[in-house]
């Protein structure tokens, strides 16, 4: 063996006869002796695949040397799609996409549930559980093979397939990537590569510095030279071997701190961000992996996890910054589970609602979410279950009239998560099964389950159910996306909040020149209800949650032309309606929200310009490459909800042809 400048020793074995001296598929470990002298065997650092014998419960995984022959080998077929504007991610779990009770698989994921998630508009798929972790409960943070595939979706081609497939139906892939702690597992992580050596020959910290005593987990040395280069060349694996279109990095704060975020309630003072509790080492560590990802691939998106809010995070490393192109708005999930949990509808704050959505530092984009896997989890409650609980048994049939619990629900479900997207940020997060409320929680197999898949599925017959109600949750989450796929207002600067009345419990603002009215109130209808605006001229409806098409009454109507009035003095702002220089008047009915565009020319030629959105293609959703002429028709002079139902139509379609399965309340029990 040989030693080389950094202190790795590595081996070249020739080919034997014309082959590999190691087969394709192989199973290999490496064997080493220990100072003290006793010989240990563990799974290579760098092994690029990993599996675990099925026949041997509880099993350490056994690395396999993965070199396919050229005929094996996926061969990308689809460019990578452009960097949108505005990310609209769907965060997704591979394993747990099955409606069975079972893992599914890559290739499963790819042909079934992708075309679902283009359908609903979605530009950007995030992965979560890619990394080899032995621990299936773990969610995939417990990373014991950082260059290796979950084999328990199937092989390396078949993830690549997975990420080809996202790419020719539009959708760029996101990987989540864990970088701020590994497994602690010795027999079959890199935790087994440290055996009681200096701290600069080790992955990990030694002592108690090296322990997340919350996670269980190990820590990496990031001032270590091979801690860098195992880290740094780790990503530029997954950009260019898999063609990942960038990362989510999980557990930013624990890089960032000594203290790993561990019972710190951040303040904002900027104290708690620049001092000796700083991890300077981690901080370079996460300036040189953003400068390698956009040198690889400039358009890369980059998204830190980071709950502390320290300044700079989100700005380019030339300017001084960490060089994230945007950052999880983790404060807003809180925030709603405490309404929820805690606030009656009538102590909803209008004010605190719109500062908690608005609140992110200036030139940092943040992704906005209302709730994510962390909301799902075993022991919570995601939204649509804190506001229905058992009715989501018993209450979403289409057959009968809502109860109160189930009314109120819908609404505030699909205000909840609009708000969020609308106001939070400069993109949007939804986790896969949130979008139609999928009920209950996510529970993995463990001994406490019995080792259930039970809980740990989605069931996609529930929202293809044309008689449940989980449709007009997924209905009215597809309109969202196409509302910002037609007026880009994500990604538009303009953002003004002009009125967060407590007494109405209404909030009206401006995003791009879109208009948006939300009434929180439980009760109150308010006819010719004024808000103001900037732009003069005729306003009409592009979405409205209260449609029937969302499970609504529709009271609003959509064929109505909202003509501004002047307000105030012109240049003195003081004098104007809400510091707005014009005004039009709506109806507003309660749990209601409605978003108004400015028609420039003729209602006719207006409306055929809305229509005419990018087309998904009924082929496009059972996974062939082709074209669909077809246009939505139009009706009750909605261009958005009109789309919207004919695209319902083409998914309905594509349903039946899979087979699914339509399946009555009885069967989520």
């Amino acid at each position: 063996m040989e030693k080389n400048q950094f202190g790795v020793w590595s081996i070249r074995l020739p080919d034997s006869g014309g082959n590999p001296a190691i087969p394709h598929n192989s199973r290999v470990k490496f064997r080493f002796q220990h100072r003290d002298g006793v010989w240990v065997d563990r799974i290579p650092a760098w092994i690029k695949y990993a599996t675990v014998d099925p026949t041997r419960f509880g099993a350490p995984y056994d690395g396999v040397y993965w070199d396919p022959p050229p005929a094996e080998r996926y061969q990308f077929m689809y460019p990578r799609p452009p960097n949108p504007k505005a990310p609209r991610i769907y965060e997704a779990h591979v394993g747990m996409s099955s409606s069975e009770p079972r893992i599914n698989s890559y290739r499963e994921f790819a042909d079934e549930i992708l075309p679902r998630i283009r359908a609903n508009n979605y530009n950007t798929v995030q992965l979560m559980a890619v990394m080899e972790h032995s621990y299936y409960a773990s969610f995939g943070y417990h990373v014991t093979n950082f260059f290796a595939a979950s084999s328990r979706s199937g092989t390396p081609e078949d993830l690549k397939y997975l990420i080809d497939k996202a790419h020719s139906l539009g959708l760029r892939v996101l990987m989540d990537i864990v970088h701020s702690h590994a497994s602690n597992n010795v027999t079959d992580g890199l935790n087994g590569f440290d055996v009681g050596q200096s701290s600069q020959e080790s992955y990990f910290h030694n002592g108690d510095r090296g322990y997340h005593k919350s996670w269980d987990s190990r820590l990496f040395n990031y001032a270590n030279w091979e801690v860098l280069r195992f880290l740094l060349s780790n990503l530029q694996w997954w950009l260019e071997e898999f063609r990942f279109d960038g990362f989510r990095f999980d557990g930013v704060t624990s890089m960032l701190y000594h203290h790993h975020g561990i019972n710190m309630a951040f303040t904002g003072n900027y104290n708690e961000y620049f001092s000796e509790a700083t991890d300077v080492d981690a901080v370079v560590y996460l300036m040189l992996a953003n400068t390698l990802i956009h040198n690889i691939l400039p358009d890369a998106t980059v998204i830190a996890e980071d709950v502390s809010g320290m300044p700079g995070l989100g700005r380019p490393v030339s300017e001084g910054g960490t060089g994230f192109d945007y950052r999880l708005a983790m404060a807003i999930p809180d925030k709603w589970i405490d309404y929820l949990k805690n606030k009656s509808d009538e102590d909803w704050s209008m004010k605190e609602i719109s500062s908690s959505l608005t609140n992110r530092r200036y030139t940092e984009k943040c992704i906005a979410y209302a709730e994510s896997h962390d909301q799902a989890i075993v022991g919570d409650k995601t939204i649509a279950f804190l506001l229905m609980d058992e009715e989501m048994y018993s209450g979403m049939s289409c057959l009968t009239e809502p109860s109160p619990t189930v009314e109120r629900g819908l609404a505030l479900h699909k205000m909840v998560h609009f708000i969020t997207m609308a106001l939070g940020g400069e993109g949007y997060l939804n986790f896969m099964g949130n979008e139609y409320g999928h009920p209950e929680w996510i529970d993995f197999p463990r001994e406490g389950n019995g080792w259930s898949y039970e809980k740990c599925r989605r069931q996609w017959n529930l929202v293809d159910a044309e008689h449940l109600r989980y449709q007009f949750m997924n209905a009215f989450d597809r309109a969202m996306n196409f509302l910002d796929d037609k007026f880009s207002f994500l990604e538009s600067t303009k953002q003004i909040v002009s009125s967060a009345d407590e007494e109405d419990k209404v909030i009206v603002f401006e995003r791009g020149d879109l208009v948006f009215v939300f009434n929180f109130h439980p009760e109150n209808t308010y006819d010719g209800y004024k808000v103001g605006c900037d732009l003069p001229g005729k306003y009409r409806v592009a979405l409205d949650s209260d449609a029937r098409e969302f499970g609504g009454h529709g009271r609003v109507g959509h064929d109505v032309d909202h003509f501004t009035s002047p307000e105030g003095i012109p240049g003195v702002p003081e004098t104007n309606f809400n510091n707005r220089p014009n005004s039009f008047k709506v109806l507003s009915p309660p749990r209601t929200c409605v978003v108004y565009y400015r028609a420039e020319e003729s209602e006719e030629s207006n409306s055929a310009d809305l229509v005419d959105l990018d087309k998904i293609s009924a082929a496009e959703v059972v996974g062939k490459q082709e074209s669909f002429e077809a246009a939505a028709p139009v009706e009750d002079g909605n261009p958005i909800t009109s789309k919207v139902k004919g695209l319902e139509a083409e998914e309905k379609a594509k349903i039946k042809d899979l087979g699914a399965e339509k399946i009555g309340e009885a069967d989520i029990e």
